[in-house]
Order: structure tokens, then sequence, then C-alpha cells
């Protein structure tokens, strides 16, 4: 869902410690949810009550928060879940939600999670360490199919419940980023008995989770209404509203046309949406509409290359591509003037984020010599060859917006190579990733933790982005990074990771995405969470 990343004053770095309670995630330039004085933060005294109608783009079929990916999926899902901690988006900070009090070991291999009293589940079941325990075991159990989750989860040994209010995850190595993922809604928590439905019964809306609102109905393609939940009073501490969320109702309609949905804020059927195109975003600033905006955290769009294939494996060939990349053209002339090229693998609202610009300069004099140089020669038709085999490749993808795409095919075909663009489904990519049967994928993974380099890149990941290449010594960096929990070691490992990830272009970034949200003036504190998804609880319509 491309959109504009904030552009806020880069904060200095938090401190990260083992402690009880909060954890503080070293957020450099971890911006705000909105710029101030902006309508979204509101200090006008919340109206109780009405309807927020929010335009998404496309329905996957399903609004289960442990199965879904995708963000218009995301933005449903999310409400209805409370976590375990919360992120705050401003410092990194892990503070408390369901649990009061949480610890790790020294070697982050095991957390220990106090529980708060009080929160319930919609079904009137109460929040407890067995219900920890029980959504954990049946987010393993869904596999692939909990796609965020799953990963997080991937190497724990044992969920131990001490007592009703204490649980204890163990894991078979370090792990320091699992109190992020606990701030996740794909670890957000769902009644026992929804661990019991169907996967289709899940993705359906059938299950009771712990969040402010509740799955009143959902007509696939059609739209998702989400209801208030009554006596909800366990909300995060990074929230303002301490009790009932203020509005009565949610209505997410899906809008597959860009266009129908500009036109639809215009005149007042929707009341936001997060997928105004690039061209019309000026729209909305001012003249009764305001827009928020934040890049999201994470891996930024990348090339991800398959190294196992003979060409891709030739780190000059990789280096010359990434050279001949324009990425400040890609921004100012597809997307807005905020919007953000790549200055690293992670984008500039992660933690631990450091500027790697420098690495990335469009240099296409550079990529023609170091292909030169491999004895890649230019032929008749443009197009470089050695030994009879044309430097030629096929990029798989699904997601949008394409003109990136064929902007970087131009800016390929200068330096002498083709690239084709075959535009799928995310199935038939996965598919073609698990099958090696690819040259470059297409996307980005948000997270708000530095760790999402290794579920991406690591050779022994199950992520398209882990380029099928040999074990490298990256692979241990990687590794270390989610050991440490000393902030300044972890600083300089994931430093140490992205740079060797660069040089040896095993990740081709381009570019930041960002969600914006586009809003009438009556809506106000719809705001962002750490890692960019929209929080519905604090939001309320004016009168």
């Amino acid at each position: 869902m491309p959109a504009i990343p904030l552009r806020g004053k880069r904060r200095r770095p938090a401190a990260l410690g083992l402690l009880v309670g909060s954890v503080a995630l070293l957020a450099t330039a971890c911006g705000g949810a909105a710029d101030a004085g902006s309508p979204a933060s509101s200090s006008a005294t919340p109206v109780p009550g009405g309807n927020l109608t929010f335009a998404l783009s496309v329905d996957r079929g399903c609004i289960d928060p442990q199965q879904v990916g995708n963000n218009d999926a995301i933005a449903i899902a999310r409400q209805t879940v409370a976590s375990l901690t919360s992120q705050d988006p401003k410092t990194g900070e892990i503070v408390p939600w369901l649990a009061e009090k949480f610890e790790a070991n020294t070697n982050a291999t095991s957390f220990t999670f106090t529980l708060r009293g009080g929160a319930t589940f919609a079904d009137g079941s109460a929040v407890d360490a067995a219900s920890v325990k029980t959504n954990f075991e049946a987010i393993k159990a869904l596999g692939a199919k909990a796609t965020l989750g799953s990963t997080y989860l991937s190497d724990v040994k044992a969920i131990t419940v001490k007592d009703p209010k204490t649980v204890v995850v163990d894991f078979t190595k370090p792990n320091a980023q699992f109190l992020q993922a606990t701030s996740t809604f794909t670890l957000g928590l769902l009644s026992p008995s929804s661990a019991k439905l169907s996967v289709e019964d899940r993705c359906a809306g059938k299950f009771s989770g712990s969040g402010p609102f509740t799955v009143k109905s959902y007509t696939v393609d059609k739209e998702a209404v989400l209801s208030r939940r009554a006596g909800y009073s366990w909300p995060s501490s990074t929230n303002s509203n301490k009790g009932e969320a203020y509005l009565e109702t949610v209505t997410f309609k899906i809008i597959p046309e860009a266009g129908n949905r500009t036109g639809s804020l215009q005149s007042g059927q929707i009341d936001a949406t997060a997928a105004i195109s690039a061209a019309d975003i000026k729209l909305f600033d001012g003249n009764g509409f305001w827009n928020q905006t934040r890049a999201n955290p994470g891996v930024v769009y990348n090339l991800y290359s398959n190294e196992s294939s003979p060409k891709l494996k030739d780190p000059a060939v990789r280096q010359a591509i990434s050279k001949a990349i324009n990425r400040e053209e890609i921004t100012k002339t597809l997307l807005t003037e905020a919007d953000q090229p790549a200055k690293g693998v992670l984008s500039h609202t992660t933690p631990f984020f450091k500027d790697f610009n420098s690495l990335l300069k469009y240099d296409p004099d550079g990529a023609k010599k170091l292909l030169d140089d491999a004895g890649w020669k230019t032929g008749a038709d443009g197009v470089r060859a050695k030994e009879g085999v044309k430097l030629s490749f096929k990029v798989t993808y699904w997601q949008s917006p394409k003109e990136v795409l064929e902007l970087v095919q131009q800016q390929l075909k200068a330096i002498g190579v083709d690239l084709q663009l075959k535009f799928t489904t995310i199935a038939d990519v996965t598919a073609a990733q698990a099958d090696k049967n690819y040259d470059f994928s297409y996307g980005n993974l948000t997270r708000s933790d530095p760790d999402v380099l290794r579920t991406v890149f690591a050779s022994n990941t199950a992520r398209g982005g882990s380029n099928l290449r040999d074990p490298l010594p990256v692979d241990t960096t990687l590794g270390d990074q989610a050991a440490a929990l000393d902030k300044d070691a972890r600083q300089k490992l994931v430093d140490q990771a992205q740079e060797t990830l660069i040089k040896e272009a095993h990740s081709i970034p381009l570019y930041e995405l960002s969600t914006t949200i586009s809003a009438s003036e009556k809506v106000h504190d719809l705001k962002f969470e750490a890692s960019s998804r929209l929080d519905f609880y604090d939001a309320w319509l004016s009168k």
C-alpha cells in the first residue's frame, strides 16, 4: 500500500536494557504518529458514538489477526485484539498492555510475563496465562498460514504456565526481538475457544478477541463492520483513551478503484482511507481534510535476487544492478514530494536505523565497468551477454505500483540489463520462491525491530528475500544481533549486517513503504502504532 513517509526530526537512540515492565528498543528517527498541530491529534474533548467509514483497496478474504499479512486486512484485524505488550511509536519503548510486567533472562532465551487482572475476551472468558499458552501454540500449529506469527515463535522450546497470571516462554536460541514481537497484532490474543475454530471460520471473523472492537459482520469483497466492545478497559499506556472505544462502529468498505476512493472521500461517502493515490494526496491537504503520514518500519521495498541462479550468484552482477538504480528518480517522478528513497535496508522509522545512503549512490558508469570486467559484453540489441547467455532477468511480483518496476526496467536497460516484469498473485510468488523458479521477487516486510533483517535475509529462513544463497558470515552477524541485549553491541551488529547486505548486494533496496491516512476534518485521533498499523481505539467523530 504505497503512500508517503513522514519527514520528522531524528531522535537520539534510547537505551535497550534488560528491564522489568518496559524495554527501550533504540528508536533512531522513529517519527511520531503525526506532525504537531495536525487535526489527527485534536485537543478537543472526544465525543462518543457514531460510525467511521474507512475505505480499503483490496480484500484477501481473511480478517483473522493471527493469519493475515497484508495492510488492508491488518487494518481490520488489529482492532479486535490486545497484545501482551505495546510499542511507543515515538521512542520505540516496549510498554505494558495485557502483561503488566515482563522480563527476559540475561541471554534472551526466556521471557516471563505477568498478566494484569480483569481483562477478558469477547466471549467472557478471562485473559490468563493458560490462554496465552493456547494462543501461541495455536499460532505455531497454523504454520505457514500464520505468515508472521509463526516466524516469531519458530524457535520456541516450551511455554509454561506458572500460575494463572504468569507465563514463561522459552526459546532454543537467543531471541532479543521477542518482546517487540509480543506487541504486534499477529501475536494478539484470541479466546481459547477461537483456537478450536477452523481456519475458514477464523478468517470469516467468527473468533472472539481481546481488543476494543468485535466483528459485527464481514462480507468478502464488500465490507467488514466492527462494533465497540462493551466494558473494554485495559488499554496500553500509549493510548489516551482509558475506557471503551469512542466510536460505536467502524465500517471498512472495499473500494478497489483509486479514483473511486478519492471521489468517495471528497463526497463524504467515506470518512477516511489510507489508499489515496499519490497523484491525489494534495487534494486532501486542507479544504476540510487532513493527511497523516508515517513510513513503515522494517525492510524497505527491495529487489530480492535468487542467488542460486548462476547469473545472480555473481556479486558483480548484483552490485551492478544496484548501482544502476536511480532511487531519487523513483520517488521524485512516481511518488510524492514527501516520499523517501531507501537509505539502507531498513526504513528510517525502524529502531537501530542507520543511514547508508553513501553505499546506494546512483552510479551507472560504475555499473557498466563491473559488467565489463565480469565479461558481459553489449550485443547488437543492447542487451549484454556472455558465452551465449543474455543478461536477462524476470521479476515476479504481486505488489503495486507497477510503475516503479517499469522505471527500474528502463534504468537497467541503460546498462545493458534486460528486466522482464511478471505480475501474478501472492500465492504464485510464494510458490515460485519455494521452487526457486524466479530471478527476482519484489516487496517489503514491515516490522518495528531490526531482527526483520534476519527474517528476510538469513540463508536458513523460508522468506523469499533469503536469496536462496549458501550460508555466509552475514548469517552469523544476523544471529548475533538477535542475541544482543546491550544496545551498543546490537547497534554495531545491525550496522555490520546492513553494510554487508548492501555492499554484497544481497539486498537491492529501492524506496521506503509508507502509509498515509487521508480523512475528513470531522475525524480525530485516528493514529499509527509503532509498526505504522492503524489504531482506531482513540478515534472519534465530531458532530
